[in-house]
């Protein structure tokens, strides 16, 4: 069924509710034979829906659905001109009219004011049924409040949740609609001939309170991975006119990133001249999609690396499933490589597997001559590196149209 009447305001996002709470509402749900089990918060006109629990989807609501003041049962509830149970909408001449009820096909709905630790009202709690329930009580609406009741320290702690989660939120936003993060590029280098064979375009974030890594999970946490790897790329391809082919620039993007935006991004670029490292830590749940963009943006001349190797999961499968063009190690065992032969074993292990199947290995974080020869006698043959060439606001002069 379509809905006509504009009900439900935009969603917004929520923090993940804790296993109890979830439980806790499942229980309320099946005692009072409901079709869904929620909780909102609270917010100026809108109710926010931080749980749902039952079948969310015949209401038109998702978690983080908003749900309006001016067409609610909620405000009248609060107002005090319904009650907080009606079995029956249909027979209610107070409820039967209400758009709510008539275009989510509400039958039966019970809700109460939850509130929080300190008795500031936090939101509702309630159930909704599409069919009557002309057999519930008002005991039931007592039950409803017990659990309302028995809720007061995991709203406050919900409560606490979005406050992090909505300043988060917004310092990415913040980021992304300024158009992404500062770029610096690093050279990749060809280890026997010191040459640059392209250049990576890191992101760096304003403040000092968290690195990049740690900006990229916090926009993974409120939702805005896709967004903010985007911007980064958009930035990133701005630079590449000025590199002199045949180098390439690398950019960085998660398998979410790669499955869902990235060919619409490359439009207008020369894509043949990217490079697109996809990080291992990112677990890649639907990996036949992602072999299919693969396969899309390398008929566009696009090619990739696994980034990070080494220090994530995914292993030696993963390469042989992905088939990257490149790998890259993992500084974690570039640094002490040349006092540690087990590290120097796994150089060597990815060397092999990047034979097998005809990809390229690059050493990251090259800070010694120590660990550049060691990466060297592994059979490395690319490398990048605060020894090689340390990150820099502008691109290498090597490396632009009018560079050497």
């Amino acid at each position: 069924m379509t809905v006509t009447t504009p009900l439900l305001g935009p969603p917004t996002d929520v923090p993940t509710p804790s296993p109890a709470v979830v439980e806790l509402l499942g229980f309320l749900r099946g005692h009072l034979d409901q079709d869904l089990a929620w909780l909102g918060r609270l917010e100026s006109d809108r109710l926010v829906m931080q749980v749902l629990v039952g079948d969310a989807t015949s209401f038109h609501l998702r978690l983080g659905s908003t749900v309006l003041r001016d067409t609610s049962i909620y405000t009248r509830v609060l107002a005090g001109a319904l009650p907080q149970l009606i079995p029956d909408t249909t027979a209610n001449p107070h409820t039967s009219t209400l758009p709510m009820v008539r275009e989510l096909r509400i039958g039966c709905y019970a809700t109460v004011p939850v509130f929080d630790g300190e008795n500031q009202l936090y939101g509702l709690l309630g159930c909704l049924s599409h069919r009557p329930h002309p057999d519930l009580r008002d005991r039931d609406g007592r039950f409803l409040a017990m659990m309302a009741e028995i809720l007061r320290d995991s709203v406050t702690d919900l409560h606490r949740m979005w406050q992090v989660r909505s300043q988060v939120w917004h310092e990415v936003s913040q980021v992304i609609d300024r158009g992404g993060p500062d770029l610096v590029f690093q050279p990749v280098f060809d280890l026997a001939r010191g040459r640059i064979v392209g250049v990576e375009a890191l992101s760096r974030f304003p403040g000092g309170e968290r690195d990049t890594t740690q900006w990229f999970a916090a926009a993974a946490a409120v939702g805005l991975t896709v967004e903010l790897e985007l911007a980064a790329i958009h930035r990133a391809l701005a630079a590449l006119p000025r590199i002199r082919p045949p180098r390439r620039l690398a950019v960085n993007a998660s398998a979410t990133t790669l499955s869902t935006g990235l060919v619409g991004a490359l439009a207008g670029s020369d894509a043949r001249r990217l490079l697109v490292e996809i990080t291992e830590h990112e677990r890649i749940d639907d990996a036949a999609t992602v072999l299919r963009q693969l396969d899309e943006l390398r008929r566009l001349g696009v090619q990739f690396a696994a980034d990070d190797v080494g220090a994530g999961y995914a292993g030696l499968e993963r390469l042989v499933q992905l088939r990257p063009e490149v790998i890259k190690m993992d500084c974690g065992l570039t640094r002490g490589i040349e006092a540690d032969p087990a590290r120097r074993a796994v150089a060597a292990a990815l060397v092999h597997v990047a034979d097998y199947i005809g990809s390229d290995v690059v050493a990251e974080g090259i800070e010694t001559a120590g660990a550049l020869r060691a990466a060297q006698e592994a059979g490395i043959r690319y490398g990048q590196g605060v020894l090689l060439a340390p990150p820099s606001a502008t691109l290498p002069a090597a490396v632009t149209a009018c560079g050497s």
